[in-house]
């Protein structure tokens, strides 16, 4: 029997209330998320936060024993956290599949203070490469020593060797990288000079000081995220020297570390823009940071070109990481949330907030392969 009166109108109304509201969920759209990795960052005072990427929510903290951490290092198979504490004196080694630390050392020793300034580990995870710097407390004065790099044995836990600075010119800072095998050190000075790692001698040199292009200065090597890099390659920005209009000129770079070629493209004047690669290696992204005055750019790598740019309400103090599947920008830095950004919009989505000031790098580890590994694009 088919309803009448008021009935039927109160029965009507209810479907179509029924229909619209199944219309507009089928119409809703997904949401965004980063990927299925996993998001590591130090927290204060002693900890490590684990945060699923695909949920946003923190699934675990893995414990510090060494104090705040600061500088923390992904190993090349992504098993291995290396991490430095805040007097940069301590390191500790984490395994991040069972979340828990399983080695530290410190060079210090009585009223000798020794810190490390830089830390490289071995891909083999044998040795770690680190510049240090140390002083002692005497009766009347501290006595500081010069800069040094030094090859800490990880299974000895000592030093084994000293390297000799390059043309025995001290620096207080230093760029280096290994090849993928771990047989090779690529010692970022004027030139690219290349090391073995069995006793650590130069035996070979690549020439960059000489310029790229006709016409363009040398360029310079400078810190670049690597999560998605390829083994024995080399993407970021580089600043070179015009010595024409005696102006300096930023460009983007692959460099490819076997084979000593360069594949450079300027952008323009130089500026202060980050550099962080998108898994896929087709696309960067960077922060514009000026007083006052903030924006995303895109970097089009696979044609050369500078993508679009857009001013955005930053903070003062920034860093940004690419989500792993490469849709999502993720500000952090200087307190205690990480704000989630859609890569090709460069619209705000939302924010994880954490219940303590972060303290390292965001690290991002994208989801596991059947060989145990992160996934690469």
């Amino acid at each position: 029997m088919r309803p009448t009166g008021q009935v039927g109108r109160v029965c009507l109304v209810g479907l179509v209330g029924i229909a619209a509201v199944t219309l507009f969920a089928a119409a809703a759209p997904a949401k965004l998320i980063g990927g299925n990795g996993t998001l590591y960052i130090g927290g204060w005072p002693n900890r490590i936060f684990v945060i699923d990427e695909a949920t946003e929510k923190v699934t675990g903290t893995i414990e510090v024993t060494t104090g705040q951490p600061t500088r923390m290092t992904l190993s090349n198979d992504r098993k291995r956290f290396y991490a430095v504490n805040a007097v940069g004196e301590e390191v500790e080694i984490f395994d991040i599949a069972a979340r828990k630390s399983i080695d530290h050392f410190s060079l210090s020793e009585g009223r000798k203070k020794v810190r490390i300034r830089a830390l490289i580990p071995d891909p083999l995870d044998r040795f770690a490469v680190m510049l240090v710097k140390g002083s002692e407390k005497k009766v009347d004065r501290f006595e500081i020593s010069p800069p040094s790099l030094v090859v800490y044995d990880l299974k000895a836990h000592k030093i084994s060797r000293t390297i000799p600075w390059p043309n025995n010119e001290e620096s207080e800072f230093v760029n280096i990288m290994m090849s993928p095998d771990g047989k090779l050190l690529y010692f970022f000075a004027n030139d690219v000079l290349i090391y073995d790692t069995t006793e650590f001698k130069q035996v070979d040199k690549w020439e960059l000081a000489r310029p790229v292009e006709e016409g363009l200065g040398r360029f310079d090597f400078g810190p670049t995220d690597v999560t998605y890099e390829e083994p024995g390659f080399y993407s970021g920005l580089f600043v070179a020297q015009d010595p024409v209009q005696n102006r300096r000129i930023m460009g983007a770079a692959r460099v490819n570390l076997a084979a000593k070629s360069v594949d450079f493209w300027p952008i323009g004047p130089a500026r202060f823009v980050g550099f962080s690669l998108a898994p896929d290696r087709k696309r960067a992204y960077g922060l514009l940071q000026e007083i006052g005055h903030y924006e995303f750019w895109t970097f089009d790598l696979e044609h050369h070109k500078l993508g679009a740019k857009t001013e955005f309400n930053g903070r003062p103090r920034m860093a940004l990481r690419v989500s792993s599947n490469g849709k999502v920008l993720y500000i952090y830095q200087a307190g205690n949330t990480i704000d989630l950004y859609e890569a090709s919009t460069y619209k705000y989505l939302r924010t994880i907030t954490l219940d303590a000031d972060t303290t390292t790098a965001l690290i991002v580890v994208p989801p596991a392969t059947a060989s145990g590994t992160g996934s690469q694009p």
